[in-house]
């Protein structure tokens, strides 16, 4: 018996296997099993649900590989298709982008003559996963194994919605979960029976607004967004581009759309599909996800043609008024702009003149504007890494190849020379393993920068490990969520400090009440209540019910029920009085800043 816990026959001095129980999965799959099919001995690999959890008999739901063309995965109840992941597009399945490299496991697809198979390996090695087939809930279920309670916590289940069910929309339909109905035909079509048309009744599907033949000039409209049709008629042409890939569509009647059949790099293969498009629904939010795989659809031309007339009157008038609203705003633009230039040129004379006078009291280094600049390519929009209200933050390298992170404080800052000389010593002064280390500074006219040592980018449970820092998470969790400050804020006629107020609203069912304004209109209501949810699991009086980072993580990657949640550490916070006599005359604008590499 391996580590893996796969079970193994073999020669006592030989590597290779004579058997293995990798290759007869019951209902769990562990890492390193490959789910597919073995091709040279004909083999099949398939995952089968239990009977009940007391009983070990093959059930009716299976799990695994139809070997079409385009090969994806299908979870079948007996003989009937129930789930369809989709094809691969080189990143993930279509129809289960949840099902994508994490910073726990990532996955494999191999699709050749020899053999079709799917499977995750462990990256942290200290994390144990498994993924089950649960017959009662008709779902594939993934769980982590969490330490601190010894227990297994489902993060992952599929299928995830009503969309999920197999062509529950029926041909050309398309499924768009929050809609209503929930059942849309693919624009360019139309429902098969609009007098007699039941929304109860989707499965009978749609059908073309104007009927094509073989004779008629024909275009493509590109849909965005979209987990692929069933690929059971389907052709797959890896080494076509997708240029020749529409030419072969186009030149064969019988083909109803195309699309490339790996997105990565901008799109190589061929995937063309022949009958009625079938389990289509909209996957991306955005449908301009880069992420997100195309499909071209066969329309006649006379339709296309109208569209583009659209497209066409959209963007003169487009053009039109930018080029009205530049020529207004270039005039005086022109004329302040040589004052302005005049003007830095004098103070940057007088600034560096003191500039050597003024770094005798800093213990940092000081860097040239001109090292700065060459470092950041005149700080390009390229390097950028992030803004906040104190300005942006870009990326450099030095001439020895040193690569910093430069913090380019807002010209519209009220902050003081002085202001910012303490800041600069009180940063290089602080020394954590959270904090990011101050190489140097620049003063140069009105330019203030702050010269930070660059973290690459990398998951938070890389750099937060105790439940101090966890508690610290759920603290600024909501205070995204809130767009509210947990410092200084006092609940007015209440008295209480942010996290309490969040309480009493979640204890209430009043959460949304707590949402910031400005994410009202693009913020799912259903995501914003699951990280209050976590924000509240961080905030635990006691450390041990805080979970790890690492769990965190998990449960903003997945779906899985969530722990109730005990009443977290709060504290009544004085009433602070609005009169502008009792605020601080300070303009100190010192900023805790978290530098997230592209």
């Amino acid at each position: 018996l391996l580590d893996s816990g796969n079970l193994v026959l073999r020669e006592e001095n030989e590597g290779n296997y004579l058997w293995q129980s990798f290759d007869y999965p019951s209902d769990t799959w562990l890492a390193g099993m490959k789910l597919g099919w073995d091709l040279r001995i004909g083999l099949e690999r398939r995952l089968t649900a239990w009977r009940s959890p007391d009983d070990p008999s093959p059930g009716e739901l299976s799990w695994g590989f139809e070997l079409h063309n385009y090969p994806e995965l299908v979870m079948k109840k007996g003989s009937k298709k129930f789930f369809r992941s989709g094809p691969w597009n080189g990143n993930f399945f279509s129809g289960m982008p949840e099902l994508q490299a994490t910073p726990l496991y990532n996955f494999t697809f191999v699709s050749n003559n020899s053999e079709v198979y799917f499977m995750f390996e462990m990256i942290e090695k200290s994390a144990i996963t498994r993924a089950v087939l649960n017959q009662s809930q008709s779902q594939y279920e993934r769980y982590m194994w969490v330490e601190e309670k010894k227990e297994w916590s489902m993060f992952l289940n599929l299928p995830k919605d009503k969309c999920d069910s197999y062509n529950l929309c029926g041909p050309y339909g398309n499924c768009i979960m929050g809609e209503s109905p929930l059942c849309q035909c693919v624009q360019g079509f139309k429902h098969k029976s609009l007098q007699t048309w039941n929304p109860e009744e989707w499965y009978k599907g749609c059908e073309r607004s104007k009927q094509l033949s073989c004779l008629d000039k024909i275009g493509f409209h590109k849909f965005s967004g979209l987990k692929m049709p069933d690929t059971t008629f389907s052709l797959l042409n890896e080494t076509m581009s997708l240029n020749e890939c529409r030419v072969r569509c186009l030149n064969n009647c019988t083909c109803v759309a195309y699309s490339n059949s790996d997105t990565r790099n901008g799109g190589s293969g061929c995937a063309m599909w022949f009958g009625k498009l079938i389990d289509v629904r909209q996957m991306a939010a955005n449908k301009e996800d880069a992420n997100s795989q195309d499909i071209y659809i066969r329309m006649p031309a006379s339709e296309q043609a109208v569209k583009n007339r659209q497209k066409m009157k959209v963007i003169v008038i487009v053009v039109v008024a930018i080029a009205v609203v530049f020529g207004v705003l270039l005039i005086p633009y022109c004329i302040c702009g040589r004052k302005n230039l005049r003007d830095k040129m004098e103070s940057n004379i007088m600034l560096d003149q003191n500039i050597e006078l003024q770094s005798k009291d800093l213990e940092v280094p000081f860097f040239s504007l001109a090292t700065i600049v060459i470092a950041t390519n005149n700080f390009s929009s390229y390097n950028k890494l992030g803004e906040g209200g104190f300005g942006l933050i870009y990326k450099g390298t030095l001439t020895d190849g040193h690569e910093i992170a430069v913090k380019r404080l807002s010209r519209s800052s009220i902050q003081g020379l002085n202001e910012f000389k303490n800041e600069v010593i009180l940063i290089a002064k602080l020394q954590h393993r959270n904090l990011v280390r101050l190489l140097g500074y620049c003063i140069a006219g009105d330019e203030t920068m702050l010269i930070h040592e660059y973290m690459p980018n990398g998951s938070l449970d890389s750099f937060i490990f105790v439940k101090s820092d966890v508690f610290s998470f759920g603290i600024l969790l909501l205070e995204i969520l809130s767009g509210k400050k947990n410092r200084g804020f006092i609940c007015p006629g209440q008295g209480v400090n942010l996290v309490a107020h969040a309480w009493n609203l979640w204890k209430e069912c009043k959460s949304l009440e707590l949402l910031d304004t400005c994410l009202e209109d693009c913020c799912i209501i259903l995501e914003f209540v699951r990280c209050l949810h976590i924000s509240f699991l961080c905030l635990q009086q006691h450390h041990e019910d805080r979970p790890n980072m690492s769990s965190v993580v998990m449960m903003l990657h997945g779906e899985s029920l969530l722990p109730e949640p005990k009443e977290p550490a709060s504290f009544i916070g004085k009433r602070l009085s609005l009169s502008s006599k009792n605020q601080s005359p300070s303009t100190n604008e010192i900023t805790v800043t978290l530098l997230e590499a592209r």
